[in-house]
């Protein structure tokens, strides 16, 4: 066993501290759904937006990094550094109407912007689906995932490392089944602290070792490629080099993926767990600094240590096939961390992995628990009624962790299918954002939207592709330069503004009520005229501005740490200016106009 006493002595004391918080908290999380589910509206901007970070950080990221870094070198980063602008579109844009939204879930609001029945049946279909079906089988993935590193790090079979995660997750459903979010959100910020101190550890002592010899002897030992920031726009993506984007694929990560695109996690407008930290969040202001937070930490802060342990890694294990890239990363916990240390990156890793499970537990049972047992059942006692409701979210917890553990265990099953309803989602981010700044969007646009883009995908993939490559040979060309993307996105587009205007709009006391609890920018004159409220002056140039500003800033300090990192001090000095009038542009709009309430 390569973990030593003291290193065993580490991770059981992080375990005791994980189930000591859920203890701690049990009785705050005990008096309603928005205690448990929300804890209690009251979570600060930093709890919430470092919950944001750990959640993203699962097991297996720094591994798929390090095999990015085999294959593309730092530009390859930019297949999710790009997601950037969709997530600060998100800060600026949303966080303030989801908290003002006051909703408890993400399809609570359903029935706040729409109504009739269909509107609650579709409710109850999205909580079954998203909140079992999807959240379960990213579980699943986590869990192979964590699985894998395990048996590398740990040196064991399959079976021992799947009763491993057994008991894990059985204490993770513990302690986030007594404390509820509040609890989890705390060991959120504890786990992201040690996940995140373990990498930089880890970093500092595989730069410094004698087989890479610091910065010197990195860039020594390693193509000038390696090293590269950003992609090549003159060609395809190869095997091996700089990333390539041709001009299509190009123009579809730029104008059209970040907002098209639905994704777990990282869904246009604001969603899932996303959605549930700013609705947690004390007010307004606390919603918008959190997820400004979040992208800041997101994509500047946090990659650094996993790429420098890549390029470690290519020097150190210069053998690894491409499909085995990212076990570089655990070898180099496990060669290069010294007794105790070794402990703490595991114990980092155990935090990544523990806290993204925790976090999809109690987000799938809000759905189950508030979406569709409440929707189904009422009591006359309202204060008994939310009691139960809190157990019934305990139970739901518990049961979502059991079913994903099932899955875990077929997760090669239905890893393709899952995987075939994700990529079939360009085109439904359109409606996610404007049925926020756009009256005429109804329950009808929804459904549309997310029906047609697995029919346009099948279209583009089975049929439209294949034509391409019988008529001019150029099949290849249509998949490289984003095709299916272009097509679905373009198809699912027509196919729900057509079915907006060939049905009725919402009911005008649906969209006033909205429109009076969330006071929403954009097409709404009609509503508005019907209230009686004066016009206002647009407010949405100064979110441009903060949202332009708020991105140029966090790529900038992005590229300035990395170039610090580098020794590249001319270019750290460039982007640090760009940095700091950035941040001022985007302080003046935040803070000197009538967007952020205090």
């Amino acid at each position: 066993m390569i973990l030593e006493t003291l290193d065993w002595i580490i991770i059981i004391i992080f375990l005791l501290i994980s189930l000591y918080i859920g203890l701690k908290f049990k009785d705050k999380a005990s008096g309603s759904l928005t205690d448990f589910f929300l804890a209690g509206r009251n979570l600060p901007w930093y709890i919430a937006g470092l919950s944001m970070v750990a959640t993203t950080f699962a097991a297996d990221t720094p591994l798929w990094v390090t095999e990015v870094i085999k294959k593309n070198g730092i530009s390859g980063n930019w297949l999710w550094w790009n997601m950037l602008i969709g997530g600060m579109l998100t800060t600026f844009f949303f966080a303030k109407m989801w908290r003002k939204a006051n909703v408890l879930t993400e399809l609570e609001f359903l029935e706040l912007r729409y109504s009739g029945k269909v509107t609650k049946l579709f409710r109850k279909f999205k909580a079954v689906y998203l909140g079992l079906f999807f959240n379960t089988i990213i579980i699943g993935w986590v869990n192979a995932a964590m699985i894998k590193i395990l048996m590398i790090f740990l040196n064991i079979e399959y079976s021992t490392a799947f009763i491993y995660i057994a008991i894990l997750m059985i204490l993770i459903a513990v302690y986030s089944s007594l404390s509820g979010l509040l609890g989890v959100a705390i060991t959120d910020a504890l786990q992201f602290t040690l996940a995140m101190g373990g990498c930089i550890v880890l970093a500092i002592i595989m730069l410094n070792s004698e087989q890479v010899g610091g910065v010197v002897g990195l860039k020594e030992k390693l193509p000038e490629w390696r090293f590269n920031f950003f992609p090549n726009l003159n060609g395809t993506n190869s095997d091996i080099g700089t990333f390539g984007l041709t001009i299509g694929a190009f123009f579809s990560f730029v104008a059209i993926q970040w907002w098209a695109s639905w994704y777990p996690g990282n869904e246009p407008g604001g969603g899932g767990y996303i959605a549930q930290r700013m609705m947690s969040t004390k007010n307004e202001k606390h919603a918008v600094l959190a997820t400004l937070f979040f992208q800041i930490a997101h994509y500047a802060l946090r990659p650094w240590p996993w790429i420098i342990v890549g390029l470690c890694a290519l020097i150190v294990y210069p053998d690894l096939p491409m499909n085995e890239a990212g076990n570089g990363f655990v070898f180099a916990m496990r060669d290069f961390m010294p007794t105790g240390f070794r402990g703490l990156i595991f114990t980092a890793f155990l935090g990544a992995y523990m806290s993204t499970i925790s976090t999809q537990l109690n987000w799938g049972a809000s759905y189950i628990t508030h979406d569709l047992y409440k929707n189904i059942n009422t009591e006359n006692n309202e204060v008994l009624f939310q009691k139960k409701l809190v157990l019934i979210g305990r139970i739901a917890t518990v049961s979502i962790m059991a079913i994903a553990l099932v899955i875990t265990s077929f997760i090669d099953t239905i890893d393709g299918a899952a995987r075939f309803l994700i990529a079939s989602s360009a085109g439904l981010g359109a409606v996610l954002i404007l049925r926020w700044y756009w009256s005429r969007i109804n329950i009808w646009s929804e459904i549309s939207a997310t029906i047609a883009p697995i029919i346009g995908f099948v279209l583009s993939k089975f049929v439209v592709a294949p034509l391409f490559e019988r008529s001019c040979n150029a099949g290849n060309s249509f998949v490289e330069n984003e095709g299916i993307l272009l097509f679905t996105t373009l198809f699912t587009t027509i196919a729900w503004l057509s079915v907006t205007f060939l049905t009725k709009p919402e009911n005008d006391e649906t969209l006033k009520k909205f429109y009076q609890q969330v006071e929403p920018l954009g097409a709404w004159n009609s509503v508005r005229e019907k209230l009686n409220l004066p016009k206002t002056k647009s407010q949405i140039p100064a979110l441009i501005a903060c949202w332009i500003s708020a991105v140029t800033l966090t790529y900038s300090t992005l590229f300035f740490i990395g170039k610090l990192i580098f020794e590249e001090y001319y270019y750290a000095i460039i982007n640090l200016i760009i940095g700091v009038i950035s941040f001022i542009i985007l302080r003046y709009f935040m803070f000197n106009t009538k967007i952020f309430n205090d």
